[in-house]
């Protein structure tokens, strides 16, 4: 090799071996500082038993060096004139370094990712505990559906059922988002409802909103730093008297939908939430209508009517729910809960699913 060609190979971080057809070492480029030297040239001398090699595809291989350290070399070998192999190692030590860094730093990732699943699939397990068994609502009228359908794996909707005499109480609640923490804040609500209805006894719809309100303030702003939490909840309240044949209804922008004789009623709510305005007076009112045989009632949160889809993507609407349910009135419930689940489905196609969806159907 010339002195030129001497210094340029001097200056790369490789090494390059040339060894005749018959295994002389015919060159070995000038690294001194280069201990791995000599395990560069037995693997360049094992290729050269491989006859029938033209070019191999480059290799990673880890090295011994002299001193006993570790190197990684990306090694390429050719043959080249009359037969003779070359090959040529670029130390790849620094790239390998930070490609086993970056494998840790992702295999903890995805462990981290798996314990966070884990944990969520346990506070899913923990919600279902919370919410009412299906089968006593089902027990406590004609027919029942309830159609429980969260966004990801735990849910900011959350139904609620308690029947004490005469006196059937069904709630449908719909927290601040979703997820995490939508299903924390409908543990406060599980909390909440429980607090006022079955604790306190209170019974009238508009009196447990009024309630509900102080006490999710009450549990949201416990700290002593004056920040008012934004945080809150709609809900529809509703109930059944077995006795006086009534059913009572107040709501916190959540309506309720009364199917009679296939006319729809629909039962509007009052323009305030739970939470939120705790500066601002808030008026709850309840309405009272008797109750006939084969009506039905539907609990449900914006979770199907806001659901993108449909040949332009939009949202399904109120309007054509209500059209939805009118046109299911000769089914039982549970295939009206299936029918609603086809055509959700039908209605989204690949458009992922925009919110949590409740939706609760009661016949007398």
């Amino acid at each position: 090799m010339s002195l030129v060609t001497d210094a340029i190979l001097e200056k790369l971080n490789s090494l390059i071996v040339v060894v005749s057809q018959t295994g002389n070492v015919e060159y070995v480029s000038p690294r001194n500082n280069v201990d791995y030297r000599q395990s560069i040239i037995e693997l360049t001398l094992q290729q050269l038993k491989q006859e029938s090699l033209l070019e191999t595809v480059p290799q990673e291989r880890l090295l011994k060096t002299a001193t006993g350290g570790d190197r990684w070399i990306l090694w390429n070998t050719s043959k080249g004139p009359l037969n003779t192999l070359v090959g040529i190692g670029h130390d790849i030590t620094d790239r390998k370094k930070a490609e086993l860094k970056l494998l840790e730093k992702n295999t903890e990732l995805v462990q981290h990712n798996k314990d966070m699943l884990d944990s969520i699939q346990y506070a899913s397990r923990i919600q279902e505990a919370i919410l009412p068994d299906v089968q006593k609502i089902k027990n406590a009228f004609k027919d029942a559906f309830v159609l429980y359908q969260p966004k990801d794996v735990v849910s900011g909707d959350y139904y609620f059922f308690y029947q004490r005499g005469n006196k059937a109480f069904v709630a449908a609640v719909d927290c601040t988002g979703h997820g995490v923490p939508g299903a924390l804040m409908s543990f406060i609500a599980n909390g909440a409802l429980k607090e006022v209805i079955i604790k306190k006894g209170v019974e009238e719809p508009s009196e447990i909103l009024y309630a509900l309100d102080e006490e999710l303030f009450l549990a949201l702003n416990k700290s002593k730093d004056g920040v008012v939490s934004l945080d809150g909840m709609d809900v529809a309240i509703g109930v059944f008297d077995f006795v006086e044949q009534t059913f009572s209804y107040a709501g916190a922008f959540r309506p309720v939908l009364v199917v009679r004789d296939n006319e729809l009623i629909e039962m509007e709510a009052s323009r305030y939430p739970i939470g939120f305005y705790a500066d601002v007076q808030k008026v709850f009112i309840t309405q009272t209508i008797n109750i006939k045989q084969n009506d039905a009632f539907y609990f449900f949160t914006d979770g199907y009517c806001d659901q993108f889809g449909g040949e332009r993507k939009k949202k399904f609407n109120r309007k054509q729910f209500k059209e939805l349910l009118l046109s299911a009135q000769d089914m039982e419930m549970s295939e009206q809960e299936a029918y609603l689940q086809y055509v959700l489905k039908n209605w989204k196609q690949e458009e992922p699913q925009t919110d949590d969806i409740l939706v609760m159907g009661i016949k007398l």
